[in-house]
């Protein structure tokens, strides 16, 4: 398999959804700051399309891998748009543990700065 982290940052980026929900155990866990986990594949793939509607661009564009084992943090620098011509930016970082024996992602949580997003996106 090929690096399940970048793939899925290809896959998020390129809004390749049936190509992300094959980087996830069936069993996975997102849980995404701001919004409730969601648990299994579909569950996760679902939430990517509704978190990303009001956004007319987005590119998350992983700026630092830290490896150890079966885990794997990324800094991670979003820069988009929304449907409404606001430009967002900010840091993140996301944490994925990964299935031993698959590759594949098992849990992945993210962190970032929800109340300076919601001024950006909301042009406050």
């Amino acid at each position: 398999m090929t690096d399940p982290v970048s793939a899925y940052f290809a896959a998020v980026n390129a809004e390749d959804w049936a190509a992300l929900a094959g980087l996830w155990e069936p069993d996975a866990e997102l849980v995404a700051t701001g919004a409730r986990p969601r648990y299994g594949r579909e569950a996760i793939v679902a939430y990517y399309p509704k978190v990303l509607a009001g956004y007319a661009e987005h590119v998350d564009r992983p700026v630092r891998y830290i490896r150890d084992r079966s885990a794997v943090v990324v800094e991670v620098a979003f820069t988009g748009r929304t449907t409404a011509g606001r430009p967002v930016a900010f840091d993140a970082v996301d944490v994925f543990d990964l299935a031993p024996g698959s590759g594949r992602i098992r849990r992945l949580s993210t962190w970032y700065d929800t109340a300076a997003v919601r001024r950006q996106v909301g042009g406050g």
